[in-house]
This record gives structure tokens, sequence and C-alpha cells, in this order.
């Protein structure tokens, strides 16, 4: 099979089951992982043949993709703000939303930026821990608290294939109980289903499963954890961050900023 041949083979195979657009996009992002060759390379070399080893993937991909699995699980790979992550079914997927709450800490956080002490609470792949490495000095330190084995080992091979592998610490422990210095800053991608609520996919429901860490406790950690005049910043969807908020404000808390962020198809 050419590359040309190979190409084309897996864009008629994603067109029974995703439109034009994004069966071209993730085809060619497919290609790209598969042959190491961008698509102008592969359009220099087209007759050229990939190996059977190559083509063997190429047919377990398309599978899992027939199949509805995001194209992120399949490769086990995930491009965001110009980093690149490990993630398996075993932690979500980054989406838009993280980019936009680390740019919005980074403009608004009143304590010096460069001599922060930084707290990612359910660390998962370890993207916000990295997006706030990227956007800081080198003497800002940074710790990712994650309990769940699984999402540790993926933070571990992400951070440590980072320049920031230093200046990061990945600690597994159950946040509740996690004891420290003080933090100027907490930010949390917390996990947001609640027991009751199901997926179609197991391994995605455990990973955006509350479990025991439910919004109460979430916020008694932060408060325990949080110095004086500190800031806690979490991503959530509208409705659990409209309750979050209520109960924060029951709690003693005050919601000082609220950015809501529109995801739209094909952005």
């Amino acid at each position: 099979m050419t590359l040309q041949e190979a190409g084309f083979f897996l864009l008629n195979q994603l067109r029974s089951v995703y439109t034009d657009g994004e069966a071209s996009a993730i085809s060619d992002w497919v290609m790209e992982s598969l042959t190491g060759s961008d698509k102008t390379e592969r359009m220099i070399y087209k007759n050229n043949f990939i190996t059977p080893e190559e083509e063997e993937k190429l047919r377990g991909y398309a599978q899992k993709l027939l199949q509805h699995t995001p194209v992120q699980y399949v490769l086990n790979e995930s491009w965001f703000c110009g980093l690149k992550f490990y993630v398996d079914e075993n932690v979500l997927i980054p989406r838009p939303e993280t980019e936009e709450l680390v740019e919005w800490v980074i403009s608004n956080c009143r304590f010096p930026i460069d001599t922060l002490s930084i707290l990612d609470i359910g660390t998962g792949t370890g993207i916000l821990a990295l997006m706030l490495a990227q956007r800081t000095a080198q003497q800002v330190q940074i710790d990712a608290v994650e309990l769940d084995s699984d999402a540790v080992k993926q933070a571990e091979e992400n951070i440590n294939g980072s320049p920031w592998r230093e200046r990061i610490r990945i600690i597994r422990h159950d946040i509740r109980i996690f004891q420290a210095p003080y933090y100027d800053l907490i930010i949390s991608n917390p996990p947001y289903f609640v027991h009751g609520q199901t997926l179609p996919d197991a391994a995605r429901q455990r990973a955006r499963h509350t479990g025991e860490l439910d919004q109460t406790a979430l916020l008694q950690s932060a408060e325990r954890l949080l110095a004086p005049l500190g800031k806690l910043a979490l991503v959530l969807p509208v409705e659990q961050g409209e309750q979050l908020v209520a109960l924060a404000g029951e709690l003693g808390w005050h919601l000082q900023r609220r950015c809501l962020v529109e995801t739209k198809r094909g952005k």
C-alpha cells in the first residue's frame, strides 16, 4: 500500500461516520502520526510504500475510529497549546476551556506571577501544571496532586518529557488529607459527574466522576491549603459551575470573576 493509497483508504473509511471536514482532519492527523511525515511530504512521496507494520496499525486505527473512539485515544496523543500530551482512556482529553483558564489566571493574578507557589488539584495528564510552567519564570514551582495511579503515570510521562520537569512535582495523594505549606494559587479541572450519571464509555465515566472528591471536599481542601488572599481557579461545565458558586458562597468564598467559554463545532 502506498502513502497515497493509505491516505485514501483511511479517508474513505472515515467518511462513513464523520463529515468530510472531520474525516479529512482526522485522516491527516493519523497519517502524520503513523508515518512521521507531514501532508506536504506525503504528497511528494505519495508513491512510496508504507511498511506492513504501518499498514496493520492503520487498519487497527480505522477500526477503532469507526467505533467512534476519539482519535486522541486511538493515537495516545493530544496536541494542546503547542504541547504534545500522552493520553489514554483513563484521563480526559484536554479541552479548549483549559487554555482559557490558564490565560485568565496569568493575566489576572494579583501576586507577582514569578514568585507564585502553585497547586494543581487532580492533575490528570499534567496539562494545567505544564501550561503554567510554560508561562511562568524558572523559579516558580508547581505541585501536581493526583490520586489515580494510571493518571499519575501519564502525568509523569508528559512532565518528564517536557522542559519543565524540574519545576513540577507530581504527588500521588488524596487531596482531602494532603498537607503542605500554603499556596498562592490553586487551580483545578476537577471531575464533574456525580454518582448515578452514566457515559457510554466506562473509562471516560471513571475519569469524569467526582467519586469522593465532591464539590464540598474540593472547596474544603482548597481552603485548608490556600494562603491568605490566595486564588482558586476551576474549569467546570456551566451547570456544575453554578452549583459550585452557590455552595462556595455558603462556605464564605467570594466569586471574583466567571468566564463562560462556548466551544463551536469545527473550532
